[in-house]
């Protein structure tokens, strides 16, 4: 956070949804010319990366959790089938909500907007259940729905049906407070009606038979990992310094900064060798 922060300084005149390119703009303020395409490649490869990996387990979520569950004796070829068309359909919009990014206030609305409508209905049910030995799967799945019914009211159609628009600071909190609130009343109804605990039985069980289970031995899968992950930064590092000798500035920073990338590569990949 801190190039942003410091490019609004630089320029405090920077407004509207010219701020999002803070970031950018630092970069190109400070960089070389290598350098600075160095850094728009791996921002490009790093956002595909994850926008690919989200959508894989979006649709991994809905084939396995949702549609097999509908349709239990559907084929593994219709299986892989369903879930393409599902990573095209979700990648479609995907496209279509960064292309209305701009029409709904910019990213930094729409990141607050998704915050404070989803997530405390998403991530507070499951962490409680955490720490719950009553909590269920379909107690925690109904708080998240109620959750996000009640909040998505207040969002869209509380302005319009009773003439109240909440501002940022009380969506948070209506965000935050209604799983709260739900979960806080059915852990005090299940405790005090002596309710079963049955699901947590059952998962104790089966974690004192997989602690009884032998393990076993490693194949070394998580060293190969490892190992790819030290020659990728140790080619970036050799990228680096070699953008050191091309470049019209600030050489010795950048070949600095390439041999001590390049070191810490060669130093990964030396330690998975052992």
């Amino acid at each position: 956070m801190l190039p942003p922060m410091i490019y609004r300084v630089l320029n405090p005149e920077l407004g509207e949804l010219a701020d999002e390119g803070a970031y950018l703009l630092m970069c190109k303020e400070v960089l070389p010319v290598g350098m600075l395409g160095l850094m728009l490649g791996g921002m490009v490869f790093a956002t595909s990366s994850s926008v690919n990996t989200t959508l894989n387990i979006s649709a991994g979520v809905l084939i396995n959790d949702i549609y097999k569950g509908l349709f239990p004796e559907t084929s593994d070829k219709k299986l892989v089938k369903t879930a393409r068309i599902a990573t095209i359909l979700l990648g479609v919009l995907t496209i279509i909500i960064a292309l209305l990014v701009p029409l709904l206030g910019g990213i930094v609305e729409v990141v607050m907007s998704l915050a404070a409508l989803t997530g405390g209905a998403m991530f507070l049910p499951p962490l409680w259940a955490l720490f719950s030995k009553l909590q269920t799967g379909k107690t925690v799945l109904s708080v998240t729905v109620i959750s996000l019914g009640i909040n998505a009211f207040f969002k869209f159609f509380a302005p319009d049906l009773i003439d109240l628009t909440l501002g940022r600071a009380m969506e948070m909190g209506v965000g935050m407070g209604i799983p709260i609130v739900l979960l806080l009343g059915i852990e005090l109804y299940l405790k005090y009606s002596n309710s079963s605990t049955s699901a947590y039985d059952v998962y104790e069980t089966k974690r004192q038979l997989k602690v009884a289970e032998p393990q076993e031995a490693e194949d070394g899968s998580n060293n190969k990992g490892t190992r790819v992950i030290g020659i990728g930064v140790a080619l970036t590092g050799l990228l680096i310094l070699i953008l050191s000798f091309i470049g019209e500035s600030a050489q010795l920073l950048v070949g600095g900064m390439g041999v001590s990338v390049l070191v810490l590569g060669l130093y990964i990949i030396r330690k998975t060798k052992k």
